[in-house]
């Protein structure tokens, strides 16, 4: 069966068909053996439920463990999974998936989760490590999914002491309405190995919706887009939009030992067997964008781009300080070509935030008029030359850091907070990483002196600077 109940639940029979209380409403049945009626799955708003703390265990055979530190070793970008058992426990509800695929994931924060280079699992004297990973319901059971969803990431907290700054961002997101950027929650996660005596606590994660036909099925059915058919594409370093050259779009596939390896900054992730028709498209809107005179520009927008999700989604971005995104560093965000051939930019990445900065000297006083390298990345230099889009987007930063439920300092400060409280009992963690909460942004960082709790709005000219508070004066003065 795809998906399997392990502890009694509230349930009812009504006309041979199983339904679940849980507060929640089912939306799919999932055939079981012999065409029986198996229990419903539920919507992935129970997956993505930012007022939870679930926990997620993976078991995991010893040589499918060790064939996953081999890969890594040989090539740590691969994208090779091996198979997992699936535990997902909710309140009083446990549901179990069999056979699902997980690999490592992230790229300058990809790591070893076990051991140094070389070395095989070592039960009973295990050196762990925080890592990322990837889970993909479906890779070895067709069409298998959990919640309506057939994928997700786990993420851990990497250089963020407060163990909230991607939380909050994807939070911001969905509580602006900026509904093409991808949802997230906390879990617990644990991973054992079969023949250890107990699993391996990793601690609190970000769980993280996928961005895949999922995700693109999920909001179509919401009615922002017209279909889940269109080409989707992830966009790593070096994606300006500012240069079509097609060797640069492909479909990724990086395996472990490097045979017919193929990486590109432009990746499709659907329709790929169409790749010609959908390099075309995308040659000919960089070209478009580029060419486009001053006069030109807002009747071409509103036609080919979701312009207000582009302009909010960029708000929100200037607002937490992103800097590692595609204005500044050419990284990290997804872009979509509905069945129209309009273009939906989707944000991603946000654990670098809030302070954690680098490449910009200030990232809460940098003007947000001038993000970034605003001469290269065409995708917001066209748009912003149209007085009403320059208008809009003004009105956007103003409206976030004075709302309360949006960006403002006592807003954050309290739903923060509130998260903290729910996940403290269970940050200390068998890596010995990252056990407690603490009001800092990253070491590695240029910008030392930001809090999220405390501080004035000073931007660090005057001692321990609130980046809330900071924010909002920067914007409010312009």
């Amino acid at each position: 069966m795809r998906i399997k109940i392990l502890r009694p639940l509230s349930y009812a029979i009504f006309m041979g068909t199983l339904l679940l209380s849980a507060g929640c409403n089912p939306i799919e049945e999932v055939p079981g053996e012999n065409n029986t009626t198996k229990p419903t799955t539920y919507t992935s708003d129970y997956l993505f439920d930012i007022d939870a703390i679930p926990e997620i265990k993976l078991t995991v055979e010893l040589d499918d463990w060790n064939n996953l530190l081999r890969m890594y070793d040989i090539n740590y970008l691969n994208k090779e999974l091996i198979p997992a058992h699936f535990t997902f426990v909710k309140g009083s509800e446990v549901f179990e998936l069999d056979s699902i695929g997980i690999r490592i994931r992230g790229n300058t924060s990809r790591r070893r989760p076990e051991g140094n280079t070389g070395e095989m699992h070592k039960a009973g004297q295990t050196n762990w490590h925080h890592a990322h990973f990837a889970l993909r319901l479906d890779e070895f059971i067709e069409k298998q999914k959990f919640c309506s969803v057939d994928r997700f990431n786990l993420k851990w907290h990497k250089d963020d002491p407060n163990y909230c700054r991607e939380i909050y961002c994807y939070d911001l997101f969905k509580r602006y309405g900026v509904w093409s950027a991808p949802r997230a929650s906390y879990c617990r996660l644990s991973l054992h190995i079969v023949g250890d005596e107990q699993p391996a606590y990793y601690g609190v994660y970000v769980l993280l919706e996928g961005v895949h036909k999922d995700f693109l099925k999920y909001r179509a059915e919401q009615g922002h887009l017209p279909g889940k058919n269109g080409n989707l594409w992830k966009a790593s370093w070096g994606a300006t939009l500012d240069d079509a050259n097609s060797n640069n779009m492909g479909v990724e596939d990086i395996k472990a030992h490097g045979n017919g390896s193929k990486s590109y900054i432009y990746d499709l992730k659907t329709n790929k067997t169409a790749l010609s028709d959908a390099k075309l498209q995308l040659q000919t809107f960089i070209n478009e964008l580029k060419k486009l005179q001053s006069s030109q520009v807002k009747a071409w927008a509103e036609e080919h781009i979701y312009v207000e999700e582009l302009l909010k989604a960029y708000a929100v971005n200037v607002v937490v300080g992103m800097w590692d995104d595609y204005w500044n560093n050419s990284n990290n965000f997804y872009f979509y070509f509905d069945e129209s051939g309009k273009f939906l930019f989707i944000p991603y990445d946000y654990d670098n935030t809030l302070g954690t900065s680098e490449l910009m000297e200030n990232s809460g006083t940098q003007n947000p008029l001038r993000w970034g390298n605003m001469d290269a990345r065409p995708l917001i230099t066209q748009l912003l030359k149209v007085p009403e889009f320059n208008d809009l987007y003004k009105s956007y930063l103003a409206e976030l850091v004075n709302d309360f439920d949006l960006f403002q300092y006592s807003g954050s400060y309290k739903r923060i907070v509130n998260w903290q409280n729910m996940i403290k009992p269970y940050v200390a963690n068998d890596t010995n990483e990252d056990m407690e909460i603490n009001d800092y942004p990253a070491g590695w960082g240029n910008c030392d002196f930001y809090r999220l709790r405390t501080g004035n709005d000073k931007g660090g000219s005057d001692g321990k600077a609130n980046f809330f508070l900071t924010k909002q004066r920067v914007i409010n003065e312009l």
